[in-house]
């Protein structure tokens, strides 16, 4: 079977033809939050669905976690950035404010030159990412487009702040965006965002305040019964409207990829969409919530164990600060070494 470059309508078919994922080697556990914050590990695993998370070191930080991604994706198959020339880092956490981490990823993997650029709308960047770079490669600005999620948001949460502090984890997934086969790939994406949930879940930079006079500090805050009712919302209100824009229903969903945050959130989305929870693929508990890292991070995992299979329905869907949110539908194509060749090949033509 040959790779195809369009679908009908002319619109050539892109989709993810490369996958990887990395998360630093030191796992902290709920028990470990019991010595020094008034909290258990019991409530903790009741309340959010997570046991442990990854902490980078104190020398690693977002572009580390892209690298290790990348690095993975290439042991996978070592031809997967051929034709690569924009290269895209979603985070909430980069290395500086410039040069942008996605540059920074990309001198270290081979790719030093591309166009490169962060992306910031926080847990939903991955997905905006993802719709990104098919623009681009629509537009014919690129060829493939390497799309990174990482974050280590360990670094800028208080680690005192025990609403906070047991959330988060860090790490990397990172996805080569090209030619897909006909009928295989991206569907249809839907994105948003409302700053006037802003106050719910914010960091500082720059600037000491939000636009309505909010304060905000050089540590990440939320308030996470609002953050709760805006994610069960938009999670499910984006997903219904993404397959509704694609032309299906929740019963031709296969498998449902969340953003990883809490798994009442999860489970109370999945309610609204009508999905039972066993449609659903779901590592919080390993990773706790690593913002843009947590939807290739959880694909990768599903890919590996045979759970996501070559034709199945997939539905993507995040939110983040900003408030922010995205969903996206794909037919899943994993590929075969040859027909990735011949992808490889047609994009370098």
């Amino acid at each position: 079977m040959d790779a195809p470059t369009t679908r009908a309508g002319g619109r050539p078919s892109l989709g993810i033809t490369a996958l990887g994922s990395y998360a630093p080697p030191t796992v902290v556990t709920n028990a470990d939050f019991e010595a020094r914050l008034d909290t258990t590990a019991e409530w903790i695993e009741s309340r959010t669905g997570i046991r442990e998370r990854h902490y980078s070191a104190p020398d690693e930080f977002t572009s580390h976690m892209g690298i290790g991604a990348v690095r993975d994706l290439l042991s996978r198959d070592p031809d997967a950035l051929r034709g690569v020339d924009v290269v895209i880092c979603a985070t909430a956490s980069p290395d500086a404010l410039f040069p942008s981490t996605a540059a920074l990823i990309a001198g270290q993997v081979g790719l030093a030159g591309c166009g490169a650029f962060d992306l910031s709308t926080a847990c939903s960047g991955f997905v905006y990412g993802l719709s990104m770079a098919q623009g681009l490669i629509l537009a014919g600005t690129a060829r493939r487009v390497l799309v990174v999620g990482g974050e280590v948001l360990t670094k800028i949460v208080d680690q005192d702040d025990r609403n906070t502090a047991i959330l988060f984890g860090d790490g990397a997934g990172a996805a080569v965006v090209g030619p897909v086969p006909e009928g295989y790939g991206f569907q249809e994406f839907i994105l948003g965002a409302d700053s006037a949930g802003g106050p719910a879940l914010f960091k500082g930079c720059i600037a000491d305040r939000l636009p309505d006079g909010t304060r905000m500090g050089p540590k990440a805050d939320m308030n996470g019964r609002e953050v709760f009712k805006f994610a069960v919302r938009v999670l499910g209100n984006s997903g219904t409207e993404v397959l509704k824009k694609t032309g299906l229903g929740s019963a031709d969903v296969d498998w449902v990829i969340p953003h990883q945050a809490n798994i009442r959130i999860i489970e109370a989305a999945m309610d609204r969409f009508g999905i039972p929870m066993e449609k659903t693929v779901v590592n919080l508990d390993r990773y706790g919530n690593t913002s843009s890292a947590t939807i290739p991070l959880v694909l990768r995992e599903a890919v590996d164990d045979g759970r996501v299979r070559d034709g199945q329905q997939l539905l993507l869907v995040a939110f983040g600060g900003g408030l922010s949110w995205a969903a996206g539908t794909m037919r899943w194509w994993g590929g075969a070494p040859s027909l990735h060749a011949r992808a490889h090949a047609e994009a370098v033509a």
